[in-house]
This record gives C-alpha cells, sequence and structure tokens, in this order.
C-alpha cells in the first residue's frame, strides 16, 4: 500500500512538473518567434528555435550583410574584455570587518588565486563558454551557463542554446526555478543514468537502435522543505529531477548546494522574465540594411548587364551577352544597331548612404563606436583617455549591474562550493570560522575602473589645483593626503599592488631609512672621534712623562 501511495505520489509529481513544463512553453513562444528572426540575420548557427535544421545545412538564406553578425562578435568579444578579461583577475573576495588582518587578506587571496587557476584550467571550458554566454545575451538579451562539479578536478562550464532553457522569477524577481529540455541518444542515456533506471523503451530502443534520441527535462528549483540536520539531498537548499518525457518516469534525483544555472539577462521590460537586447533595438536597422544591400546587388547587376532593346519582327537570333559573342544581324543596312542597352539611369549614391547610415546605427546599437574610442584615438591626452573611459564606464554600468548580479555572483558562489566540496580550499583562520566564514564578492573588472575613473580624475583636479596654488602657498602641500591619492589612481588605473607598498612594508622601509640615517652620523663623527681620541692619547702621554732633571736643563 505504502509502494502504491509512493508510486502515486511520484506520478502526481512527474504530472505536476510536465504540466509547468509546457505552461512555460506557451508563455515562451512569443520570444521564440523574435529570437528566430534575430539568429537567421546575425548568428545563423542558433537559427533552431521555430522547427529543426538539418546538421551541416547551409543557414544563412536571410543574412545578406554580415554587419549585424560582426557587430554581435565584437559586441561578446568587448564585454568579455572589460568584465571578465582573460589576463586578469576581475574580482577578489573581501570581510570589511577583517580589511586590517592580514591573515584573513592572505586567505582571502589564496581563495582566489584557486579559482581563478580552476576557472581558467583547459579542462574547465569558462573561457570559451562564457563568450558564448556574452554573445547569446548580445543577441537573444539571455544567456545561461551550467556549472558542473567534475569530482576531483573542480568545475566545468557548459552555456547551454536558449533553446533548451525555461525559468521562472520568484517574489523577489530572482530566477529560482529552471527548466531545460534536452535530448539525448539511448546509448548516452544509459550512460548518464543507468539502464535500470530508463524506462523499458529507452532500454529496447538501445539494443536495435543506440542513437534514437529521447526526450529529457532537468529541474532545479528551492527545496521549501529543506531539513538543516540532513547532508543528503533533503537537506540541500536546491532540489534537482531529471524527467525521461517518452516514459514519464524520473530516471536521477539529487540535490545542489548551490544553483547550478548562472543565468543573466542584458535588460527585462516590465511584466517579462525573459531578458531584451541590442540585436533586438536595432533589428529594423538590420532588416532594412539587408533590403539596401539586395536592392544594390540588383542595381548593380541592372548596370553590369542591363536589359536589352529589340525589335519585334524577329529578325534577331537570341542575343548573345558574353563577352567577345558575335550577333549576327544585330544592325541594319545603315549601320544602325537593332538592339539597344535599356538605360536604367541607376544611382547607388542614394542607397550607398543610406546603408552606411544603417551600419553606423547597428555598430551604435553594439556599443562598438564606444569600444573604438580608444583604439582610434591612441594619441589623446591622459585627461581625454580619462573622460573618455569614464563616459564607457557610466554607458555600460547597467549592463555591468546585471552580468555580475545574475551571472558572475551565481558563478562564483558554485565555483566556491564545488571547490570546497573537493578539498581544494585553504582551512580557513580561526577568526573567520567564529561569524560562519562570511564573506563579500569585490569586482575589480577594468570596467569598474573606468566607472572609478571620475573618482580618479576629481583627484587629478584636486592635485593640480594644489600644485598650481602651491607656488603661492607652501603650506598647502600639509592638505594632500598623497599616500590614499596615489592608491586610488593606481586602483583605478588597474596598477599592480605590487607597485604600491603596503603599511607594514613602509614601517619596515621608514625602520631601516632611520637605522641607515644613524649609521651615516656615526660614519660622519667617526673622523672627528678619531682625531680626538688621538689628541687625548698624545694629551695623556704627555701628562706621564717626567719633567726632565734641573741639571740636565742647565
Amino acid at each position: 500500500m505504502s509502494d502504491q501511495k509512493t508510486q502515486e505520489n511520484e506520478s502526481e509529481r512527474i504530472g505536476r512538473i510536465l504540466r509547468e513544463q509546457k505552461s512555460m512553453e506557451t508563455d515562451r513562444s512569443v520570444f521564440e518567434q523574435h529570437w528566430q528572426e534575430i539568429a537567421e540575420r546575425i548568428l545563423p548557427r542558433s537559427a533552431e528555435f521555430k522547427g529543426t535544421r538539418q546538421k551541416g545545412g547551409k543557414r544563412t538564406e536571410k543574412a545578406i550583410d554580415a554587419t549585424g553578425a560582426l557587430a554581435l562578435q565584437k559586441f561578446g568579444a568587448a564585454i568579455e574584455s572589460v568584465i571578465t578579461p582573460r589576463t586578469q583577475k576581475w574580482h577578489t573576495l573581501s570581510n570589511e570587518r577583517f580589511a586590517n588582518d592580514e591573515e584573513v587578506q592572505r586567505y582571502f587571496q589564496e581563495v582566489r588565486d584557486i579559482l581563478f587557476r580552476l576557472r581558467y584550467a583547459p579542462w574547465a571550458n569558462f573561457a570559451s563558454q562564457s563568450h558564448e554566454h556574452y554573445i547569446s545575451s548580445g543577441a537573444f538579451g539571455t544567456g545561461c551557463t551550467f556549472v558542473d562539479n567534475v569530482i576531483g578536478k573542480g568545475p566545468r562550464y557548459c552555456t547551454y542554446h536558449l533553446r533548451e532553457i525555461y525559468f521562472t522569477e520568484n517574489f523577489q524577481g530572482m530566477i529560482d526555478v529552471v527548466h531545460r529540455k534536452y535530448c539525448m541518444t539511448a546509448r548516452q542515456a544509459i550512460q548518464q543514468f543507468g539502464e535500470e533506471n530508463l524506462p523499458q523503451q529507452v532500454r529496447t530502443t538501445a539494443k536495435s537502435d543506440p542513437s534514437k534520441q529521447f526526450n529529457f527535462l532537468h529541474r532545479v528549483e528551492p527545496n521549501d522543505k529543506r531539513d538543516m540536520s540532513r547532508q543528503d539531498k533533503e537537506g540541500m537548499p536546491f532540489r534537482s529531477v531529471h524527467i525521461c518525457m517518452e516514459g514519464s518516469k524520473i530516471v536521477q534525483e539529487g540535490g545542489y548546494w548551490s544553483q547550478p544555472y548562472a543565468i543573466s539577462r542584458y535588460y527585462t521590460a516590465p511584466g517579462e522574465v525573459y531578458g531584451r537586447s541590442p540585436a533586438m533595438v536595432v533589428l529594423p536597422d538590420i532588416k532594412l540594411l539587408n533590403e539596401i544591400n539586395r536592392a544594390i546587388i540588383e542595381g548593380a547587376q541592372m548596370a553590369v548587364r542591363p536589359p536589352m532593346l529589340l525589335p519585334e519582327d524577329g529578325i534577331l537570333q537570341p542575343f548573345k551577352m558574353m563577352p567577345g559573342a558575335l550577333n549576327f544581324g544585330g544592325m541594319n543596312r545603315d549601320g544602325k544597331p537593332l538592339a539597344l542597352p535599356l538605360n536604367t539611369a541607376t544611382d547607388f549614391s542614394v542607397a550607398m548612404t543610406l546603408a552606411e547610415q544603417k551600419r553606423q546605427t547597428i555598430n551604435d546599437g553594439f556599443f562598438i563606436t564606444l569600444f573604438q574610442i580608444l583604439v582610434d584615438n591612441p594619441q589623446m591626452t591622459a585627461t581625454e583617455a580619462m573622460l573618455r573611459a569614464q563616459e564607457k564606464g557610466q554607458l555600460l554600468a547597467p549592463t555591468a549591474g546585471r552580468i555580475q548580479a545574475e551571472f558572475l555572483g551565481t558563478l562564483i558562489l558554485r565555483e566556491i562550493d564545488i571547490a570546497y566540496q573537493n578539498g581544494l580550499l585553504p582551512e580557513p583562520p580561526e577568526q573567520l570560522k567564529e561569524i560562519g566564514g562570511e564573506y563579500d564578492i569585490e569586482y575589480t573588472s577594468p570596467l569598474v575602473r573606468l566607472q572609478m575613473s571620475e573618482e580618479a580624475s576629481g583627484i587629478m583636479n584636486v592635485v593640480n589645483a594644489a600644485g598650481t596654488i602651491g607656488q603661492f602657498d607652501q603650506n598647502i602641500a600639509r592638505t594632500l593626503n598623497g599616500d590614499a591619492a596615489l592608491r586610488f589612481i593606481a586602483k583605478a588605473s588597474g596598477a599592480p599592488l605590487q607597485v604600491i607598498k603596503t603599511e607594514d612594508e613602509m614601517a619596515a622601509q621608514d625602520a631601516a631609512d632611520q637605522q641607515q640615517l644613524q649609521l651615516q652620523q656615526l660614519l660622519a663623527a667617526a673622523p672627528v672621534a678619531a682625531t680626538a681620541a688621538k689628541d687625548f692619547a698624545q694629551a695623556n702621554q704627555i701628562a706621564q712623562t717626567p719633567a726632565p732633571s734641573p741639571a740636565l736643563q742647565g
């Protein structure tokens, strides 16, 4: 009876999940049409939202102009370079309570270095998958990266095609329930879940046709009935279940200590769950540019091979337009040609000007013009460069905020969880254990430094003003905290921390300088002391020498 009741509960659970999946698909259908139009024109390899495409088939039928596709690729590369550059450590860990605690700071730095080593390991695949995430965000407004736990190694990353991903928000507007609808061959399913856990249909097919595909559904949701005293799936913050949709059977069930799906949205419209993208903004311009190019191509064909005017008496044979062709009967006895080209008076200047305007609009929509400011003007002054950087930081701040909050925040928490589970993290200091190991994520990417450029510019203005006023007032230099100003400018400029001495290093340097000064003073006083000692010895010798006899003196 108990087994029957459990089976009924499992069936009810599967039915509830599948009904929710159906509702998600209905709600997302409008977005799919929009995504398909974008993908066909600027990301053809991902144009699989509506229907299925033949593997290896051509997918560029609607992409006449490559401006949008190139702008999207540049956008992805630029976002990566300013938010998660591969050659820099773009985040750290901190806790304001231990800002001056060297032991805690060394621990945070060690943890950060471990995360970056795991993240950029060859087998982790973070660099390529994060780039795909930014490409998806730029094209469709939403990107999804799954962070898997490879036992004994650490995290491994995979950015899924948006057609597989469905999600909902909680009351706070945060993504909490994620569905991934995917396909696996029968052979792959056995490798992943085990033959004994699969429906009979899959097991039978695996023997006769192992390459046949089946549909599966992965659901991750908050564990509302979490038992904090347990360390198994019942005590984990997130529940996980894999369902084989053909057999309506749960093939795997478990949980996660952290959200494995890191999903970011470029920006959202009121009442919408899925994100919107720069490509959606410039999609009308992309379509129009395609039509302009089509018209230009047709006009060029008309100019190269114009329509011909022929007599209607049928004297001429089929007219040959190839170079060097001979057309007999093409003129009358008076030498007048019987076939004349039709002058279409084609003028390309208007179309070319309009096309260039649309290309500029598309590049502006993807911030390409903004990203190229510093590249195109390498000779600008430091002040001009700082102002340009300030402008770039302000325009990209909303984008960075969402990426950091939704993508990178979830990603880093998941990475720390995986590193801890694999025993890859050092033992935290006791003072950090006492507060439960609390920490904050502090981003130090180039974009963050761009946003700090306004304050850095203000500091430079104050320093320059102090230098000018100091010519008339020598006491003005005492009002400036030069050490703090230099440290902030170095941080905003992205200079390595090693170029600025720490307080301990400065204290050690002061002690060394004081010792050196004392030594120099001793060396300077040595000749004087030696002369004084010599004079004293001579005087002492004279005092101890007996006076000569008076007889001898006489």
